[in-house]
C-alpha cells in the first residue's frame, strides 16, 4: 500500500472557498463512496456545498475539471481505473494524469487527483474510504485541493 511519508490529514478552514468535483460514472459504487467522503471533507472544511459534474469515464475528467476550474477555487477529480488485460489501462492513466496537471497549470487552479489507478477491485475498495478501508482518497483529495487553494490565496 502507498502512503509512506504522507502528511497527517489536517482539514483546513476553507470558509468562503468554492469547490467543484468531477466524478465518473464508471465503477459507480466506488466513485459514489468517494464522492460521499469528498462531500464530508468539504463540510468539515466549512467549504460551500461542492458542485458535482458527472462524466462517463476517466478520459473525460480533464475537460470536466477544466470547466470547473474556470468557475471554482479548487477542483477534485474522482474515478476508478482498474487494470485489465490490455494496454488500455496505461493509456487512460497517463491521459488522465497529464490532462489534470495541464488543467491545473493552464487555469491556475488546484486540481486534486482522486482517481484510483489500481490492479484489482480489492485495492480500489482499500482506498475508497469505506469504514474498513486503509485509505480515503476522496476525502484526502478535497483536503489537498482546498489546502492548495488557501496556500495560493495567501500569496495575495
Amino acid at each position: 500500500m502507498a502512503g509512506h511519508g504522507a502528511p497527517e490529514t489536517a482539514v483546513p478552514d476553507a470558509t468562503g472557498l468554492t469547490l467543484g468535483i468531477a466524478a465518473t460514472a464508471w465503477n459507480a459504487e466506488l466513485v459514489d463512496q468517494m464522492l460521499g467522503r469528498a462531500r464530508e471533507a468539504a463540510a468539515d472544511a466549512e467549504c460551500a456545498e461542492p458542485a458535482v459534474l458527472r462524466v462517463a469515464g476517466a478520459v473525460e475528467l480533464p475537460i470536466a475539471a477544466q470547466a470547473l476550474a474556470r468557475r471554482f477555487d479548487a477542483v477534485v477529480a474522482l474515478g476508478v481505473v482498474i487494470r485489465g488485460g490490455t494496454a488500455h489501462f496505461d493509456y487512460v492513466c497517463k491521459s488522465v494524469t497529464e490532462g489534470l496537471t495541464r488543467v491545473a497549470l493552464d487555469e491556475s487552479t488546484p486540481v486534486a487527483q482522486g482517481v484510483l489507478t489500481v490492479d484489482n477491485l480489492e485495492q480500489a475498495v482499500a482506498r475508497a474510504g469505506y469504514p474498513d478501508s486503509t485509505e480515503d482518497k476522496g476525502y484526502e483529495a478535497v483536503v489537498a485541493a482546498l489546502g492548495a487553494a488557501l496556500a495560493i490565496r495567501s500569496l495575495s
